[in-house]
């Protein structure tokens, strides 16, 4: 055996052709095609006799099915192009094979108006089964081919080796081998379409397909449904994510159509191909029974299934299928809204087309543009019930918003229950101080410290108020208590402290009964993938799915090698119910002041209202034994230690140096918080300054900075060289904010560091302790806030609750027209009042006491 020329002037392809009626038979014929002409096809009809002595003949029928599948005498390769149906009129490649051995090279056979003639795209056509065979009686094969059909026996040899089941155990008429079958039923013709000839055409054989397949092949059905607008669609009414919308649905495949009724009449007949209105359909096993599964649902599907499938496009995959595995070319699903829910997400997808409303009467303040949007857009989605992510930069006001939406919400609807505001510590007495100034009339009740009510006294203590406000870690704590009252509203400020969806304190907090859910935060969520997760199941429970699916899904977002597709489709679901502004944004640049001041209030700690209360004991025990200068040194001496004790523990007791002292952030509110702000002012950007007038303060800051957040800090005080105080400041100015060549945090003591200097790069400034005179606090400011700077300058003073730094924070907050004249420039004024007038500023209210 060995290698043979292959002298025949023609190709022998297999052709399937199509039933000429629903339910017959599918054929099988054996085409002919000229090699010099591939426009010349002729049907051959096995059956005649062979001539004695021509090649190929009855001699040499040991070749049948016996050679190589890539036998080079077949001359696979001379016309045709691998791998593709042909197009409508391109003669000579309509039947052309594979180049190689492994490609495939399709051609296309279709119905014509002749059975049995050449089609005009230049190759051959077929009416059915058995029309071929009887047009090649009426045009016999060319003289010159007769010789050459031994060349026939062997390439149906070749077929029948590669795919046995389609031989005839009957034979051919005078030959003992098996024939080639005439007719297939409807799964063979299946499984010849689906891989059988993909099979023969790897081999480099040319097979002939209806010229309808390649296009049937590349149709996916897809579901398209129509929602009808639910009883709760009313802009009164809420709607969640959880609630069921009913719906309509039709079949598409392409063009075609086909309603709820005649599907199921189609899956009855458990038919893989069939003709539906002169149209050929594919009806894949895998697809019908995912169709299947998604029209089950008879209650119809969740409003969060239904904006998946609206804000993803037709190949969504709802949460649902993700959990269970099916994303992988899932169920393609065009969704039509009904009027109410069409209108509802078009305004998620643009805030802009939401209806301001004025403020409620009782709001005590002013409200930019952008934060009236802010209050309206949450008001817009507690009336559907949605929860929803404020997420603005830090310093544009996300307080005022909520306490707009809050006053705007008790107008409106009067609700019975309060509502309750989640937060750090650190920032619960910002909160009791700004709903005391935006919305007097609210009732708050601050649900902390030792002697808070605990098991059944809690609900009848938060009866006839407004708002509650209670810190993170409680809700974990007293989680009992707050779960036995249903919340109107449930707000979570800092949102990023249920980033890990794991732990106690965020469980509790998603065990909470609430009728709206807000979350705010500063931090650009985008870019922490388990956050953003563990926020929306707090706001929205359920709306992305499983934790696990979502992080196999979207892990890319968060990786080295970022998937841009992957970001885009995060972003398209998190973006209606996400709100964030930046103050870079050139509408709000517009809209902010140049410089703005806000009050940074904290409590103490167990340990620094120990040490507190041990100061002012020392000091009320001597200062009746002390008169004129001695009693002014006593008084100057202990708010120097008080001072000290509410910055941090460690300064009053003369710690270790700043590497070694433990704990540095727990022991202390001020540096708690502090860590906080600076965390997520260096994640969008931003620089500041920190001023103290404690030298040891400033080292256990740039000792903390460095050990909690990994940022290096310049110091500048007293002892600083004047050469390397000048290399800081050039340094701190000239690098790019994030260059990584220089620090971007500079910490300075307000002697050293108050005047004198051009530290324009930083746009926050932190007073950490203060000075009580306005005039010093406002010159260390203006480092920052002066000529060249191009940026907006957030001032924060940080003031210990319950401390005489509220205590004196009020008194020249009162007197403000009057400070230079009752603080002569210093705080000598404080020497001068009386014992009485001094215990009321200094005694310590311990309702601030942490817990």
């Amino acid at each position: 055996m060995g290698w043979r020329q292959d002298t025949a002037p023609f190709r022998t392809c297999l052709e399937l052709a199509e039933p000429v009626q629903d339910g017959a038979p599918w054929g099988l014929n054996i085409i002919l095609q000229d090699k010099q002409d591939a426009t010349r096809v002729f049907p051959w009809e096995p059956g005649e006799p062979e001539e004695s002595g021509e090649p190929g003949g009855s001699g040499e029928s040991g070749w049948s099915g016996k050679l190589s599948e890539t036998d080079g005498s077949s001359e696979s390769g001379k016309c045709g192009e691998p791998g593709k149906y042909r197009e409508p009129g391109e003669p000579g490649k309509a039947a052309g094979p594979a180049g190689t051995a492994g490609s495939a090279g399709f051609g296309e056979s279709g119905k014509s108006g002749e059975p049995g003639g050449a089609s005009d795209n230049g190759f051959w056509t077929s009416g059915g089964p058995g029309e071929s065979s009887k047009s090649g009686r009426d045009t016999p094969l060319p003289p010159e081919w007769q010789q050459h059909r031994g060349r026939i026996r062997r390439d149906v040899g070749k077929w029948i080796t590669i795919l046995p089941w389609l031989g005839d155990a009957g034979g051919v008429a005078g030959e003992a081998e098996p024939g080639l079958r005439r007719e297939l039923n409807e799964a063979e013709a299946w499984e010849f379409l689906d891989s059988g000839s993909v099979r023969l055409m790897q081999a480099g054989h040319i097979v002939l397909l209806p010229k309808w397949w390649g296009e049937v092949q590349k149709l996916v059905p897809s579901l398209r449904i129509k929602t009808r607008s639910p009883a709760s669609a009313r802009q009164d009414s809420r709607l969640g994510v959880d609630q069921i919308v009913q719906f309509d649905w039709n079949l598409a495949i392409g063009d075609l159509e086909l309603p709820e009724a005649e599907f199921r009449e189609i899956v009855k007949k458990k038919r893989r191909l069939m003709q539906v209105r002169d149209k050929w359909i594919r009806l894949d096993p895998v697809y019908l029974k995912k169709i299947q599964k998604f029209i089950r649902k008879k209650e119809g599907l969740s409003l969060g299934e239904i904006l998946h499938l609206r804000l993803l496009g037709p190949a969504a995959a709802t949460p649902a299928e993700q959990e269970a595995g099916a994303e992988d070319n899932p169920l393609r699903v065009e969704v039509e809204l009904s009027g109410q829910l069409a209108q509802m997400v078009e305004q998620l997808g643009n805030h802009t087309g939401i209806t301001v409303p004025e403020a409620a009467p009782s709001f005590r303040g002013a409200l930019r543009p952008y934060q009236q949007m802010g209050a309206a857009w949450m008001l817009f989605l507690r009336r559907f019930g949605l929860g929803c992510c404020l997420a603005d930069d830090m310093g544009l006001g996300k307080t005022i918003q909520w306490i707009a939406y809050l006053l705007k919400v008790r107008e409106e609807e009067n609700p019975a229950r309060p509502a309750l505001l989640i937060c750090p510590t650190t920032v619960l007495g910002n909160w009791q101080k700004e709903l005391a100034r935006f919305a007097p009339g609210v009732g708050v009740r601050l649900h902390y410290g030792p002697q808070r009510p605990r098991g059944a006294d809690f609900p009848p203590s938060v009866e006839g108020a407004g708002v509650v406000l209670t810190s993170y870690n409680l809700a974990h704590l007293d989680g009992a208590e707050l779960s036995m009252v249903d919340w109107d509203c449930i707000c979570l400020d800092e949102a990023q402290n249920i980033k890990n969806a794991y732990t106690k304190q965020a469980a509790a907090i998603r065990r909470l009964k609430g009728r709206h859910r807000i979350a705010m935060t500063g931090t650009p969520m985008e870019n922490h993938l388990t956050e953003l997760w563990s926020i929306y199941n707090f706001i929205n429970p359920g709306y992305l799915g499983g934790s696990g699916e979502f992080r196999r899904k979207f892990a890319s977002v968060t990786g080295k090698k970022r998937d841009e597709g992957d970001i885009s489709r995060v972003q398209k679901l998190i973006r209606p119910f996400l709100l964030r502004r930046v103050k870079s944004d050139p509408a709000i640049e517009l809209d902010l002041p140049e410089k703005q001041e806000q009050k940074e209030y904290v409590p103490l700690t167990v340990e620094q209202a120990s040490l507190y209360e041990s100061v002012l004991h020392d000091l009320f025990e001597k200062l009746e034994e002390y008169e004129g200068m001695g009693r002014r040194g006593l008084i100057l001496s202990a708010l120097g230690r008080l001072k000290q004790v509410c910055s941090h523990p460690a300064l009053l007791l003369k710690e270790d140096p700043p590497e070694k002292v433990r704990d540095i952030s727990g022991r202390s509110k001020k540096v708690e918080r502090l860590l906080e702000m600076v965390a997520q002012l260096r994640q969008e950007g931003d620089r500041c300054l920190i001023f103290t007038q404690f030298v040891r303060m400033g080292q256990l800051l740039q000792e903390v900075l460095l050990r909690e957040l990994g940022e290096p800090s310049y110091y500048l005080f007293g002892g600083t060289p004047r050469k390397e105080r000048d290399q800081m400041v050039a340094r701190f100015q000239g690098a790019a904010p994030d260059s990584g060549d220089n620090p971007n945090i500079f910490i300075l003591s307000l002697k050293a560091g108050g005047l004198g200097l051009n530290l324009t790069a930083a746009n926050h400034v932190f007073h950490f302790d203060r000075w009580w005179n306005p005039a010093v606090e406002n010159q260390a400011t203006d480092r920052s806030h002066r000529i060249g700077q191009s940026r907006h300058v957030m001032v924060h003073k940080f003031i210990s609750l319950g401390t005489m730094e509220e205590r004196i924070d009020e008194v020249l907050e009162r007197k403000s027209d009057l400070n230079e004249q009752i603080i002569g420039g210093s705080e000598a004024w404080l020497t001068e009042i009386s014992t009485g007038e001094l215990r009321e500023l200094f005694t310590l209210r311990k309702e601030w006491v942490g817990v």
